[in-house]
């Protein structure tokens, strides 16, 4: 028996918020098992732009929060809002009756305690740290659950995190911060040393569109190379590495004095205390 199994029409799934992530995962759980019947959407688009976007005709949408019915006890609440928005959701959250109601949150910077102060330090409350990849099914989550949490709340988490990538367990709430800019952020990072590799290649005396086609390319296809074969960076790595070749002198100059591991531990280092200030 599975999580989905115990969420009905009756005590369904609320998901606060069904844009990007929170409808990759809506999509991803009923394709994992989840009745469309026992889903309600809320989001202020309305009801036929979320169905379209969506492809699900069965879910119940709502556009405002406090139009959801009291006489169903909610199995799982997720919020899935930009945290900006989630002083108005806490707000409207007084119609929400609770019971064996677990409740998840994938709102980056929004701390556990935010939602306890809310809601009671008695309900399990788990954050999960999904990252963009995830709407196409190939992100990795990270989870953390507070003292109320159990082994299961914290399995029925991981469930649902599963049914867009690999997941993570951390030992402390901290590490969520980590994980916000490590993977959450890491894909900007990605995109953005594309960027430079094809503005190199422009530079060297290719034109730009063959240029980023090549640094696209590139990537993609060392990332399909890991995954498929398991094998760490390293050793990928060295075995591109001829010595004294062309990648090499490149590399030569990259990991001289670590100055690029050095610049990148500094942007992911401020991109953590940046996270732990906009959660204070």
């Amino acid at each position: 028996m599975t999580f989905f199994s115990e969420i009905t029409s009756e005590s369904p799934l609320l998901l606060i918020g069904a844009g990007n992530m929170g409808g990759a995962m809506l999509k991803g759980w009923v394709k994992a098992g989840l009745k469309e019947g026992a889903v309600v959407a809320v989001d202020p688009r309305g009801e036929e732009a979320i169905r379209t976007s969506l492809g699900l005709q069965k879910i119940e949408v709502l556009e405002h929060l406090v139009d959801y019915d009291p006489s169903r006890v909610p199995r799982l609440i997720v919020f899935a809002v930009k945290p900006q928005f989630m002083a108005d959701v806490f707000q409207a959250a007084h119609s929400i009756p609770l019971g064996n109601t677990l409740l998840v949150s994938v709102a980056a910077g929004k701390r556990i305690e935010t939602f306890e102060e809310k809601f009671g330090k008695s309900f399990p409350i788990v954050r999960i740290m999904p990252n963009t990849p995830a709407a196409i099914g190939k992100g990795i989550s990270a989870i953390f659950g507070n003292p109320a949490a159990t082994d299961q709340d914290l399995d029925n988490a991981e469930e649902l995190a599963a049914v867009v990538g690999e997941v993570v367990r951390v030992p402390d709430e901290n590490a969520i911060d980590i994980v916000t800019c490590l993977s959450g952020s890491g894909p900007a990072y990605f995109y953005y040393f594309i960027e430079a590799l094809a503005e190199a290649g422009f530079a060297a005396g290719l034109n730009e569109d063959l240029a980023y086609q090549l640094a696209k390319e590139t990537f993609i296809g060392s990332a399909a190379l890991m995954q498929i074969t398991g094998e760490e960076a390293a050793p990928l790595r060295q075995k591109v590495t001829s010595p004294g070749g062309t990648t090499e002198a490149a590399l030569g100059v990259m990991m001289k004095d670590e100055a690029l591991a050095k610049l990148i531990e500094k942007a992911v280092l401020t991109a953590v205390k940046r996270s732990r200030e906009l959660s204070d």
